[in-house]
């Protein structure tokens, strides 16, 4: 028997979803489904997003797997990207025929916001002096402009192989300082020097949350992702990126996990794998929670947001998001599996 919308969105909060909010998502939902096919649009929707949107989504995905989906898209004429900014920015770099929309501009990121591309210059310049041989390695989770003047982009997923990959032993890595000492960790042979931002969901996340659900959850299996703190990536049982968690969740034959990342993933999660528990240790995210159906609906009708880059930019933004595809193609770490889950 098909599984309802309202039986589906009750699994993630039974008091938020309830027969009246569920019917106008389902509204919402068919009109969107008809301004899709009217404007010839693909939808692109990040792991983070409301549960909701995934209903309407071509494709859902971390960095990773969304920056290589925009690449591929070929006949629809219009991406909508439900994420944030800088991931509307990477769909207009890698597919520059295509009208990109971002639904709601409140959608931005705190981390990236951390890294402007004046200041990184002029770090450049510093650091030069002293390592004549300095890479620039820019998480995606950056701006346009700060891809730029980057040598090559990773995402959470890459980082550790794109590091290994360049042949400069120092590098400048932007912007997140959690990933840079996650990468930094596995690639010790290498000077890795960390810009200082951090995201703000992950970061507050601490070990006591962690380490209390462990011990009111004997055999829970925890899943970090590397934007998180040294001292909760110690406690996980592995470090991945979104689209780890969720092949390690599916792949596994442990019963209960704990995601520990924004708190859209586990909603994701409880949908996908019914048969599986997933607790959280996890916070809200307020820019990926920006985007609702109804400005999905409306950027439909009146083509708006479009993503717009001086071409410059984009074309040296878009060499360092190849240099990534070169060194990775869609390969990820998958860092500390344990045995009863087969990497990808």
């Amino acid at each position: 028997m098909t599984e309802t919308l309202f039986e589906k969105l009750r699994r993630v909060d039974a008091e938020y979803y309830d027969k009246e909010r569920v019917h106008e998502i389902e509204e919402a939902l068919d009109r969107i489904r008809a301004l899709k096919r009217q404007r010839n649009a693909v939808l692109l929707a990040h792991n983070y997003q409301r549960p909701e949107i995934f209903e309407v989504a071509d494709f859902t995905g971390d960095s990773l797997g969304l920056s290589l989906q925009a690449a591929e898209v070929r006949d629809a004429e219009m991406i909508v990207f439900c994420g944030v900014h800088f991931m509307a920015e990477t769909a207009k770099i890698v597919n520059p025929e295509k009208t990109v929309l971002l639904p709601n501009l409140a959608a931005g990121c705190s981390l990236a916001d951390t890294a402007n591309a004046t200041d990184v210059k002029d770090r450049i310049r510093e650091l030069k002096e002293y390592y004549p041989d300095l890479a620039v390695v820019s998480y995606v989770n950056t701006t346009a402009e700060v891809k730029a003047v980057s040598d090559v982009c990773c995402t959470s997923s890459n980082a550790v192989t794109v590091v290994r990959g360049i042949s400069s032993q120092h590098i400048l890595f932007i912007p997140d300082q959690n990933l840079a000492r996650h990468v930094a960790n596995h690639v010790p042979e290498k000077t890795i020097i960390a810009w200082d931002g951090y995201c703000y969901v992950h970061h507050q996340i601490t070990p006591d949350a962690v380490e209390t659900m462990r011990r009111q959850v004997p055999g829970i299996k925890i899943l970090v992702h590397p934007e998180c703190r040294d001292d909760v990536l110690k406690l996980a049982d592995a470090a991945l990126s979104t689209s780890g968690m969720i092949d390690y969740a599916k792949q596994s034959n442990a019963l209960d996990f704990l995601a520990v990342t924004e708190c859209g993933l586990s909603d994701m999660l409880q949908i996908a794998v019914p048969e599986k528990h997933f607790y959280r240790a996890c916070k809200i995210c307020r820019f990926m929670k920006a985007i609702t159906l109804h400005d999905v609906v409306v950027a439909l009708e009146k083509r708006q947001f479009e993503i717009t880059l001086n071409e410059d930019v984009r074309v040296r933004a878009g060499q360092a998001l190849t240099r990534m595809f070169e060194l990775t193609g869609a390969a990820r770490d998958n860092l500390a599996l344990p045995a009863d889950v087969a990497a990808e």
